[in-house]
């Protein structure tokens, strides 16, 4: 069980290591560890509101049924309730003062999740379920965190676009774990083989999709805190 345990944990810590170390500038291991604890905590509410949201699931089709499974529950209810513990925890924090501190805490929030999401399915499931997600799901869930932290770095230094940013701090992600989860209901939910791969075909783009988008995120933002760094206060 200890080994299980470990193998759902190990990929979250190498994520989180690779995102803190980008910093440019620490962030407080105390703050960022609030974020992180609350994320694990998102759990609480995510849970009994999918299970609600589920039971409106009431599509015969097999395509309308995972659409809405992976938008209306898992997407909106997961990215809906980080969205608002990141806001709550890191909005108003003096410490919040560079692009890739927005990136730091949303990842930091959203791998919260993830570790207690994927203990839970290890245990159940087993090892091979372990290096399923640590590739796939743990990536997932951070690159969500690294798409929503982005633009909420950009709502905090942008006062006057700051509503759109926040918009798009919460659609993005849940646009690409909508998108995410959709491949794999529907693929989960198909019989025709040519449909699944085609869906097999459109996740691998979509996995890809991900990490350019959120690798050139990272650069973007270090490249704007070094900017300012030696240019002075914006």
């Amino acid at each position: 069980m200890l080994t299980l345990v470990l193998s759902a944990v190990f990929p979250v810590v190498v994520f989180l290591v690779v995102i803190y170390n980008r910093d440019t500038q620490k962030e407080p291991p105390k703050l960022v560890f609030k974020c992180f604890f609350w994320g694990c905590v998102s759990v609480l509410p995510i849970v009994p509101l999918e299970m609600l949201m589920s039971k409106f699931n009431v599509f015969e089709s097999s395509l309308m049924s995972s659409f809405y499974e992976a938008f209306a529950v898992a997407a909106l209810i997961e990215e809906g309730v980080k969205f608002l513990f990141l806001y709550l925890i890191i909005w108003k924090r003096r410490e919040f003062d560079q692009y890739f501190d927005g990136i730091v805490y949303a990842v930091f929030v959203s791998l919260g999740f993830a570790l207690v999401e994927n203990i839970l399915y290890v245990a159940q499931s087993g090892f091979g379920t372990a290096i399923l997600r640590a590739i796939l799901s743990v990536p997932g869930h951070g690159l969500f965190g690294v798409a929503m932290g982005y633009f909420f770095a950009f709502a905090k230094f942008s006062p006057g676009k700051k509503t759109g940013y926040l918009w798009l701090s919460f659609l993005i992600p849940l646009l690409f774990h909508g998108l995410y989860d959709f491949f794999l209901f529907y693929m989960g939910n198909n019989e025709n083989t040519v449909m699944i791969l085609l869906l097999f075909a459109g996740f691998g783009a979509l996995m890809i999709i991900l990490w350019r988008v959120g690798t050139r995120a990272i650069k973007k933002h270090r490249g704007a805190d070094n900017y300012y760094l030696f240019r002075g206060p914006r």
